[in-house]
């Protein structure tokens, strides 16, 4: 079907002959109503006639077309707009074409008005009207002496490239109001090249040649935005193209020019370049994605998250034999990612991502069913395990000092965070990172250099490599599996965090939970800053229909909850030599309202030592009943011990002696 323009009102200015002429004449021939702009200068700019318009006019009206003349310089913008409005109504289509032939280096500021600031003036003057009807097409004239320069025309092409970073800026800005801009560097015979071209040359480049590709542009069906058209007898498309250049700056060194002369070559290696582009970013799709995996990243998943095989608990993630083995829920999040990571991100047009620069902002999580321990696929964020939806991941990524993609900045889909209740938390755990925590989760397929490599990680303006946010994403959330699911997968309904500052690995994570119904409400702190790392987060858990009240009674609202916490952080750190000097099993059995509320073993006789919650099948030493509140007394120092067990606040039951022993554990008050 072809082309119509009934309805839309063009302008072209410097319509009088040439390309001008030749657009003026297609557009009326397909229905356009059309204003011949053209002062009707001579070649060198000087002068002043309506003689060229009023023909043009007349040619278009004689073979039936719709058309008025204007004579006024492109420097009386609103002029020109005003014609437009007086015979037809509205503007809908702008053509900014009007050359000078070679002028005097002294004529710089005449070059630059008429060209560039005629231009802007023109397209100011009808903005506004385009964007009220929600439609419009600018077309910017360029020249190849603008894109790759020409000996004694530095006004000339400094003007001509202004065109095409005002069109960028314009293709940008009127993009939602479906306003699109673009900009051509035609090469055609005309009665400005034909005193420098030889005759057979201009005889060659006719303007009609040019004219279809303007017609297309300019079309309500042509969604192109932003391009740079070189236009000769073949249409090409022109864009820029960045090398992968080579990181200069290196930890604790200061940019040196021997090091930029020592890497030249690799600076300027166009092998492999990328194409940055101004598109549109927001809404585009990622493409289709397989993940493939089997138990073994499942483990090596749970071990970069912290998990060990010093609590017995940690085995049925850790081992493939074990008859409840199962994949860490969190462990969702590692497919989505690799799409993301593998080229997902960097698929989308004109992101262009520095992943010195990035910052994991928000994640969201939920799964419909227990993930399989192997075979998953992944269009977008939508995890397949064959035909069956298997969970959903939202990333909020935030591009340190990047924008202008469009859109809004905010989204109605997106998952909020949640503030925590003002009260105590139920729950605290404390779980210490490794120095080589990040080294280890990263072979999960977070292969980011940040988390790895000092010279990288100080371009993002670290000290040193940080911890990956999603590794203490997988810390919190098993310890809300572990807390409140009985470390059951199929519990495990939906997770939601805000990160909020880096961890360093070797840090220890302090995750405070609150339980809500279903949903456990929790935040993350680093213990040796007391800093917020995970806000605003969440777990959501699916119902059990027979929960036991000993289930139910464990942890929920005690103070001495944490200090097990530090108890179990002391025992990591110092455990050997913790067994070397005491050599016993205390059990502890933590009432509140008369009623046991939860039950701990601190084991110092076998291995590096270990902290037990609930029920215990090994043999305890010496055991002790208190209160949750004179639990806290004691520790604090507020209730001498001997005191509490001859008033009967503390029930001893075993080797009473071993007892004494227990002040290496809960020495140093302040801390616990």
């Amino acid at each position: 079907m072809s082309l119509s323009f009934e309805g839309r009102v063009v302008l072209v200015t410097g319509a009088g002959g040439g390309l001008g002429r030749e657009y003026a004449l297609a557009f009326a021939e397909r229905g356009a109503s059309v204003i011949v702009n053209d002062l009707g200068a001579d070649t060198k700019g000087g002068g002043k006639s309506s003689a060229a318009a009023d023909k043009v006019v007349e040619e278009i009206r004689a073979k039936g077309g719709k058309a008025v003349a204007n004579y006024d310089s492109v420097e009386d913008g609103e002029k020109l707009i005003q014609t437009a409005l007086d015979a037809f109504g509205r503007i809908g289509v702008i053509l900014r074409d009007r050359s000078f032939a070679r002028t005097s280096d002294l004529d710089w500021d005449l070059i630059q008005r008429v060209h560039l600031r005629g231009s802007f003036l023109v397209t100011r003057a009808a903005w506004n009207h385009m964007k009220n009807q929600k439609f419009g097409r600018i077309i910017m004239t360029a020249s190849a002496a603008g894109i790759y320069g020409n000996f004694g025309q530095a006004n000339y092409s400094a003007a001509k490239l202004g065109l095409l970073g005002l069109a960028n800026t314009l293709a940008i800005e009127g993009r939602k109001y479906n306003i699109h801009c673009n900009t051509i560097a035609p090469v055609a015979g005309s009665r400005l090249t034909e005193t420098v071209m030889p005759p057979d040359l201009v005889a060659s480049l006719k303007p009609e040649y040019v004219a279809p590709l303007v017609l297309w542009l300019c079309h309500e069906q042509c969604q192109e935005n932003g391009g740079l058209f070189e236009v000769l007898r073949q249409k090409h498309i022109l864009r820029w193209e960045r090398t992968q250049g080579y990181i200069v700056r290196q930890k604790n060194q200061s940019m040196k020019p021997e090091a930029i002369r020592d890497h030249w070559e690799k600076i300027c290696d166009f092998t492999d370049a990328t194409k940055p582009a101004n598109t549109k970013a927001v809404g585009q799709k990622l493409p289709p994605t397989t993940f493939s995996f089997n138990h073994t990243q499942c483990i090596l998943y749970a071990l970069g998250v912290g998990m060990s095989t010093k609590d017995p608990d940690h085995l049925r993630f850790l081992y493939e034999g074990h008859p409840d083995f199962g994949c860490l829920p969190t462990f969702g999040v590692i497919p989505s990612q690799a799409a993301m990571m593998g080229g997902g991100l960097s698929s989308v047009p004109g992101l262009n991502i520095d992943f010195t620069q990035v910052l994991h902002g928000e994640q969201y999580l939920e799964l419909y069913k227990p993930l399989p321990t192997s075979e998953i696929m992944l269009p977008a964020v939508n995890t397949y395990s064959g035909n069956e939806l298997v969970c959903y991941n939202q990333f909020s990524v935030f591009v340190v000092g990047a924008g202008g993609f469009g859109g809004k900045r905010s989204s109605e889909k997106a998952k909020p965070p949640v503030p925590p209740p003002k009260r105590s938390p139920d729950a605290v755990v404390i779980d210490s990172t490794t120095r080589d925590q990040a080294a280890l989760y990263r072979l999960s397929g977070d292969w980011n250099p940040l988390h790895i490599d000092p010279s990288f990680a100080a371009m993002g303006g670290f000290k040193a490599p940080i911890l990956h946010g999603l590794c203490s994403f997988g810390f919190a959330a098993r310890h809300v599996l572990k807390q409140f699911a009985d470390n059951d997968p199929s519990r495990f309904k939906a997770i939601k965090v805000r990160f909020v500052k880096p961890v360093m690995p070797g840090q220890s994570l302090q995750t405070e939970m609150w339980k809500e119904g279903n949903r456990v409400h929790i935040q993350c702190k680093v213990k040796e800053t007391d800093a917020v790392v995970l806000a605003g987060a969440y777990v959501d858990l699916h119902g059990t229909s027979g929960a036991s009240p000993e289930n139910l009674s464990q942890g929920g609202g005690l103070q001495s909850e944490l200090v097990f916490a530090e108890i179990g952080r002391r025992i990591k750190d110092a455990g050997s030599e913790l067994v070397k000097k005491v050599n016993a099993v205390f059990g502890w059995e933590i009432t509140k309202d008369g009623k046991k509320a939860a039950q701990w073993t601190i084991d110092l006789k076998s291995g590096s030592g270990s902290l037990h919650k609930g029920p215990y099948s090994g043999k305890v030493d010496v055991t002790m009943t208190v209160s949750d509140e004179d639990f806290m007394e004691v520790v604090q120092g507020k209730l001498n011990p001997q005191k509490a067990f001859f008033s009967g606040k503390l029930k001893v039951r075993g080797n009473i002696m071993l007892s004494q022993k227990l002040e290496v554990i809960l020495k140093d008050y302040a801390k616990l």
